[in-house]
C-alpha cells in the first residue's frame, strides 16, 4: 500500500492539506496556519521537499523581493485517494459496449506484445532460471512480494501483491496480459494455479516446462474460464 496524507505526522499532514486546498502556499502562510515558528515550518518543509511531496517556486508580485512558494508533486497529488480503478474500468466497459469484444480482445493484445517486445532483449540468451529471475525483478516494481518456487526443478511465479487488484477483481479477463506474456517470454505454457480474486491470498503461475509453443501461439491467451 502507498502512503496516504492520513500517515504523516500531524504538522506534516496539516501542511500537506493545507497545500492541496489552495494551491500552494508560502512559508509565513502555514506559520500563520499551523501557529508555530517561520523556522519550524521550514524544517517540516525541508522534509516533505526531500521525500518529494512538495517543490518550491518563486513568485514575483512586483514589490520587494520574490516570494518562495511550495506546491504539490505529481507524487504529493498521489497522497491522495484517486479513483483510478472506477475510470479504468468504465473505459474498459465502454470500449466493449460501443466496439464489441473483438476490439478489448484487440487492446489486450496491443499490450501484450508491446511488454514482449520490451524484455524479450532482456532475456536473450538466458536459461531458464536466468530468465525467470529477470522477470522477478521486472514485477519487482510493483510487487516487492513476487517471488520464485522451484519444486524438483517445477517453477512457479508467486504474485502476493497485484499492482491491478481491484480492477482485476471485477474485469479478470485483464490477467491474460500477464499469463501470455509469461507464456510467450519463457517459451512455454504458464497456467495460473491460483487466484487472487478467488480468495487465494496470491497468484500462482504455474511455468510448464515440457509443454513449449511455438511462434504461432496466439499472442493473447484466454484462461479457460474467461474464453
Amino acid at each position: 500500500m502507498g502512503l496516504h496524507a492520513d500517515h504523516m505526522s500531524e504538522p506534516r499532514r496539516r501542511i500537506i492539506l493545507f497545500i492541496k486546498n489552495h494551491g500552494s502556499s508560502s512559508m509565513s502562510e502555514l506559520a500563520s496556519y499551523l501557529d508555530i515558528s517561520g523556522e519550524g515550518v521550514r524544517q517540516h518543509l525541508l522534509h516533505l521537499e526531500k521525500e518529494g511531496w512538495v517543490t518550491r517556486y518563486s513568485e514575483n508580485n512586483g514589490i520587494g523581493r520574490p516570494v518562495l512558494h511550495y506546491r504539490l508533486t505529481t507524487a504529493g497529488e498521489h497522497l491522495f485517494e484517486k479513483n483510478y480503478d472506477h475510470l479504468t474500468i468504465e473505459v474498459l466497459d465502454t470500449l466493449t459496449n460501443f466496439l464489441g469484444e473483438g476490439a478489448l480482445k484487440h487492446l489486450l493484445s496491443a499490450m501484450i506484445e508491446q511488454r514482449i517486445r520490451l524484455w524479450e532483449p532482456k532475456l536473450e540468451g538466458l536459461n531458464t532460471d536466468e530468465r525467470l529471475n529477470v522477470l522477478k525483478d521486472f514485477y519487482q516494481k510493483d510487487d516487492s512480494f513476487m517471488e520464485i518456487e522451484n519444486k524438483n526443478h517445477v517453477y512457479s511465479l508467486i504474485e502476493r501483491n497485484c499492482p491491478f487488484h481491484n480492477v482485476a477483481l471485477q474485469r479478470p479477463i485483464l490477467c491474460t496480459v500477464s499469463v501470455s506474456v509469461l507464456t510467450h517470454l519463457l517459451g512455454c505454457s504458464v497456467k495460473r494455479e491460483k487466484r487472487l480474486q478467488n480468495g487465494d491470498g496470491c497468484c500462482v503461475f504455474k511455468v510448464l516446462l515440457d509443454e513449449p509453443v511455438s511462434e504461432n501461439t496466439p499472442k493473447i491467451i484466454i484462461e479457460d474460464e474467461y474464453s
